[in-house]
């Protein structure tokens, strides 16, 4: 029986794939899951995984060295997946020290333990910021340069070349992620697609940066827990791989899909239909360092693994908006803890 240590798994992806992992694996598989509890951590996105009986919830910062070594001594992990992160580029901008503090040290501190109370794998979740900015055409490839534009993307980057050196000088086997943007259940509302739906339901205006120009690629939160399931079994180890869906789209036109789509899926006698329109939409200025197309090739992961993605943009924004649509309840908690 093998065990997964999961860092920061009671966030948005993280608590997305480890209900994945308990789903897909039921009892054959230990799930130790540890997490800060920042205002992105949300112990309730894990309601219901208890009842496997082999899952593990331990509240700790991953720099915090005693309790850690603890965990690694006790449950003898097979696989390290490390989300543990602070991940929002604006707080990033507002507050670098945070996120070298969680993303590199945090990511040293787990590597430190690693090597101590060796695994057989530890893949780290990265992103695809650390690659900077692409013009109107061509995708980033595994071996693009790192060129990142955020203290966020910076700090994600330090972290995946201290991994590469870990490697290099240690030994210690590893796999880089790096994923384009993630929609889905259970995301915090602060981030771009919960924060649509949840202002135009309160009536609020919507804030776009720029002209709403910038183009993001889109992937569904669970294409991406089974890509990350693909590469822990079948990726080579020292390698990096690329996540992607193909799904390119500007964020004007992301926003307005949103919010027709909130309207049609409201029920037809919510008085709150009737106030929804793109009028809600209000321009802002751009924030610093504003990249503006991120876009991946995932043909490698593709090719070595097998793992394509699964879910239509169409099926999987209409899937989210419908889930927090029926987790208003959920929504309200999350937002009190922004």
């Amino acid at each position: 029986m093998q065990t997964y240590l999961v860092t920061g798994g009671a966030g948005f992806i993280g608590s997305n794939f480890i209900h994945y992992l308990l789903t897909r694996y039921h009892r054959d598989i230990v799930v130790v899951n540890v997490d800060k509890l920042t205002y992105a951590g949300n112990i309730h996105n894990l309601d219901g995984v208890k009842e496997y009986g082999n899952y593990v919830f331990i509240q700790a910062d991953i720099n915090d060295l005693i309790t850690l070594e603890k965990v690694f001594a006790r449950y003898r992990p097979d696989v390290v997946v490390n989300f543990a992160a602070e991940t929002h580029v604006d707080r990033s901008i507002s507050s670098p020290r945070i996120f070298v503090e969680t993303n590199v040290l945090g990511t040293q501190a787990l590597l430190d333990m690693c090597l101590k109370y060796p695994v057989k794998k530890f893949v780290q979740v990265s992103t695809d910021e650390v690659y900077g900015s692409l013009g109107k055409e061509g995708v980033f490839t595994e071996d693009s340069p790192l060129r990142p534009s955020s203290p966020y993307a910076s700090s994600k980057a330090a972290a995946d070349l201290i991994l590469q050196a870990y490697h290099q000088t240690y030994g210690l086997p590893f796999n880089i992620t790096r994923c384009t943007n993630n929609y889905g259940p259970l995301q915090m509302p602060e981030k771009l697609i919960p924060l649509v739906i949840s202002r135009v339901l309160d009536g609020m205006p919507v804030p776009v940066y720029g002209e709403g120009t910038n183009i993001r690629e889109w992937i569904f939160v669970e294409d991406h827990c089974r890509a990350l399931e693909e590469v822990i079994h079948k990726g080579v180890t020292g390698e990096v791989y690329n996540i992607g869906s193909g799904c390119e789209i500007e964020n004007l036109r992301l926003v307005k899909l949103v919010i027709d789509m909130v309207k049609e899926l409201l029920p037809a006698g919510d008085r709150r239909k009737n106030c929804i329109s793109h009028d809600l939409i209000e321009l802002v200025a751009d924030r610093k360092g504003h990249d503006f197309r991120y876009a991946v090739s995932s043909e490698k992961i593709r090719q070595a693994t097998g793992w394509q993605p699964a879910v239509s943009f169409e099926e999987g924004i209409r899937f989210t908006v419908n889930w927090y649509l029926t987790h208003e309840e959920w929504v309200k908690k999350a937002r009190q803890r922004l």
